[in-house]
């Protein structure tokens, strides 16, 4: 199986003002909005898995 098939599409609505914090985030960070929504759930799922162990 090769990557993008193990990849999943997630279509997220968001309201204009959540957009722009989102993507001021991102620029300051030097990522993509794309990028810095992985970044937030990869660290929230860090985070979550701390609590379940």
């Amino acid at each position: 199986m090769n990557k993008r098939e193990k990849d999943k599409h997630l279509g997220l609505r968001i309201d204009s003002e959540m957009h722009k914090k989102l993507k001021e985030m991102a620029e300051y960070e030097g990522r993509s909005i794309n990028g810095e929504v992985l970044y937030l759930i990869r660290q929230a799922i860090k985070e979550f898995e701390k609590t379940v162990e």
